[in-house]
């Protein structure tokens, strides 16, 4: 595979780029995680690429934005990796760099646009949502556009979310797939402030895995997770600083 890159106008103070690089075949499925509040999605992501023991095959960068670069027994990482296995239909985008609401339709074009060259069908983003909730809801909904529904959630067990809004990332890929042929779809949970919420993560993880049939026991998440707490906790103390104004809202409803 060959590497793609989108530039779009500038945003605010930044000229924000996303550049696609990629070794592989992508699957025709790709599941996200990225980095936002409670930081639930990126954890459950992260743990299905360590539990289904998928490899890199592809990374974002990102110039213009304030970079991040995770670093693990002193070995560099990019901060949003691309991971598959040729015998699994299923890739799995980890994102840790934050991206901000005033750069997050250029994002999405820019990570649509390499769907549409990767021949994607669908895309699923697992996310945690800040909202009052009591004990009935610590479970796992979805908003989907019709066609994903119809290919994948007609036997599935996750309940749709009742009603409300999201923004930023998740809300441009959803609104792209009510027209396009790209089947999209965000599974979110009710999460708390902590980093990572680890029950949140489960709920995603089982939500996902019961949809694609993947069999994933999360009973090693709770492990997985205090692996990476102190991490992860570096990281959501950097999403908690960022300016209000660039994070979503994700004012959903139950």
């Amino acid at each position: 595979m060959g590497d793609s890159a989108t530039r779009h106008g500038a945003t605010d103070a930044e000229d924000a780029a996303f550049h696609f690089s990629h070794d592989a075949e992508p699957s025709d499925t790709l599941v996200c995680g990225f980095s936002e509040f409670g930081l639930a999605g990126l954890t459950a992501a992260d743990f299905l690429v360590d539990h289904l023991e998928l490899t890199q095959t592809g990374h974002v960068a990102a110039p213009g934005l304030p970079a991040i670069t995770p670093f693990e027994n002193g070995v560099p990482r990019h901060h949003t990796r691309f991971f598959s296995r040729p015998d699994l239909d299923l890739t799995v985008l980890v994102g840790e760099l934050f991206v901000p609401v005033s750069v997050a339709a250029t994002f999405s074009d820019a990570l649509i646009e390499w769907l549409d060259d990767s021949d994607v069908s669908d895309v699923a983003v697992l996310s945690g949502v800040p909202v009052a909730h009591g004990p009935d809801d610590h479970r796992a909904f979805y908003v989907a556009t019709d066609d994903y529904r119809e290919e994948h959630l007609a036997d599935a067990a996750v309940p749709p979310m009742g009603n409300g809004f999201v923004d930023g990332l998740k809300a441009e890929l959803l609104e792209r797939g009510i027209d396009d042929p790209l089947r999209a779809c965000v599974y979110t949970t009710p999460v708390h402030a902590q980093a990572p919420d680890v029950e949140a993560s489960i709920r995603l993880v089982e939500a996902v895995s019961d949809v694609h049939d993947l069999g994933v026991d999360t009973g090693p998440l709770e492990a997985f997770a205090e692996e990476v707490a102190q991490h992860y906790a570096e990281l959501s103390e950097r999403v908690e600083r960022i300016a209000d104004e660039e994070r979503p809202d994700d004012r959903m409803y139950m």
